[in-house]
């Protein structure tokens, strides 16, 4: 890791001399070779003394799954993502409101996979991929840097032999205007921070003398755009927000605060009908407005949909779905359906050799007869387990080394079976679809049971029983607390007296 802490040094210390010390530079990366010294340094192909090499590309369900399940016996693990964290979603939106700390929706690399922190061989870089040499079986990354006043971004190689590509989708914006600008994706703990600090001081600014009547309305207007469970799960956990905090320290403005829902079909379609219409009536009832329409336009302070109407907003959460990411779209390789990263029944990436692909960038090409899975955390976190016991087995068979694994015998294909949709919708009520597939038959549960379902299944996945702790006591504790501070939960980290 010691690339990783000079790196960090580095951007701390804003000394732009430092990176013209060649000197400097063949100290920090000695154990790297170098092409050209002060621009250019990488891992070069593990020796016959090495260990071979898995590279994972991205820290999402998929990778941390499949980098939680690699034996490191057999491999060096190097991970490269911009973020050093996994983000367990699901938990994500009561993260905006207090219900949870960020936290305990974060799980450390290094936690994860230990040997990343401590095995000579294995790394965690803080940067993205930006290319990939699959002749050379190299990838070309670049580090991540924070702001204009930090040095410029580091460029460098990493030869592999294997390398899993796990980089995750990005949001759908359907290239409408605005949307990049103005608004919020609930995707990442930053967005989550964000969506709070928003949210935050729109209520306080809504509060100032002499503002408008128009302007308290529209500052208090929260719209969410996606009615998909994220957009929905947001929309109860803000209207549950309004109900416990708002009306409580924010007595002024009580009146004005309301949140809006915009989706261009049904909400939550892949659901049972029957829950459905519990989830409409339910979020109806918590005071959430559903309305139903296609947004054409985003402006920084009001959105336009197809039919003209205009909705004034002070915070805009995107919840659309999600797409192929710039870095995917620019392979050049078969793609399946949808344009994700075309892979067949073993994961494989047939064009190119020791190539692999999961989670939300890759899909089954055409010609396996299989249809494209959800971009879901289940598909990814099982693909993720799948492929760690594949690359294990190639490793013990003597096929770890590139090139080495034509004649391994991978074993059974890879085989998805769908265990159900959960969605919570506010006030301890949440949604449980057991079936199959849309169209299969099968258990549907609604309600308090539902939401008890919910919770306790999601807290099981999160990776460490500190996190699992956490996440179960901090609802109790914070409430009881916020009882004698009279300060709603969303309220303390923001040192709000």
């Amino acid at each position: 890791m010691s690339l990783f802490r000079n790196l960090i040094q580095l951007s701390t210390s804003k000394s732009k001399p430092l990176l013209q010390n060649p000197n400097f530079l063949f100290t920090s990366l000695s154990h790297f070779t170098t092409d050209t010294p002060t621009r250019y340094a990488g891992l070069e192909p593990t020796k016959g003394d090495e260990k071979p090499r898995v590279v994972v590309l991205g820290s999402g369900w998929a990778g941390c799954r499949l980098m939680k399940g690699i034996d490191t016996d057999l491999y060096d693990v190097v991970c490269v993502s911009p973020r050093n964290h996994m983000v367990f979603t699901p938990l994500l939106a009561s993260t905006c409101v207090g219900t949870l700390e960020f936290r305990s929706v974060a799980e450390p690399i290094g936690r994860i996979q230990p040997a990343i922190s401590k095995a000579p061989g294995s790394y965690f870089f803080l940067a993205n991929c930006t290319s990939l040499d699959a002749e050379k079986q190299m990838v070309h990354c670049e580090t991540v840097t924070d702001g204009l006043d930090t040095v410029d971004p580091w460029r460098f190689k990493i030869s592999y032999d294997k390398l899993v590509i796990a980089l995750g989708a990005e949001a759908s914006t359907f290239g409408i205007r605005g949307v990049k600008e103005h608004a919020i994706f609930l995707r990442e703990v930053r967005h989550a921070q964000e969506i709070r600090r928003k949210l935050l001081l729109n209520l306080m600014l809504s509060d100032m003398p002499g503002l408008s009547e128009e302007e308290k309305s529209r500052l208090l207007h929260c719209v969410v755009v996606g009615g998909g469970p994220t957009g929905v799960e947001f929309s109860g956990e803000l209207s549950d927000f309004i109900l416990k905090d708002v009306r409580q320290t924010y007595a002024h403005v009580k009146d004005y605060i309301h949140v809006t829902l915009i989706e261009a079909n049904e909400i939550l379609s892949s659901f049972d009908d029957s829950l459905r219409h519990y989830a409409t009536k339910q979020l109806t009832k918590s005071g959430v407005h559903l309305v139903r329409g296609i947004v054409k336009d985003v402006k920084p302070q009001k959105l336009i949909l197809t039919d003209g109407t205009e909705v004034p907003y002070g915070l805009l959460v995107w919840s659309t779905g999600v797409g192929p990411s710039s870095f995917v779209k620019s392979l050049e390789l078969s793609k399946s359906p949808g344009g994700r990263i075309g892979i067949d029944e073993w994961l494989r990436v047939p064009s190119m050799p020791d190539v692999f692909a999961i989670g939300d960038c890759s899909g089954f090409l055409e010609s396996t007869g299989k249809p494209v899975l959800p971009a879901l955390a289940q598909v990814a976190e099982r693909q993720g387990k799948y492929l760690a016991n594949l690359l294990n087995k190639i490793g013990k068979d003597g096929g770890g080394r590139r090139n080495s694994g034509g004649e391994v015998e991978l074993g059974d294909p890879f085989v998805y079976r769908h265990l159900g949709s959960m969605a919570t919708i506010g006030r301890y009520k949440a949604l449980v679809d057991l079936r199959q597939s849309k169209e299969a038959k099968g258990l549907a549960l609604k309600g308090f049971a539902s939401w008890f379902i919910w919770r306790s299944a999601y807290l099981t996945r999160v990776i460490s029983w500190r996190n699992r702790l956490d996440a179960r006591l901090q609802a109790c504790y914070r409430t009881a607390v916020s009882q004698v501070l009279e300060k709603p939960p969303f309220m303390w980290e923001e040192g709000i007296e």
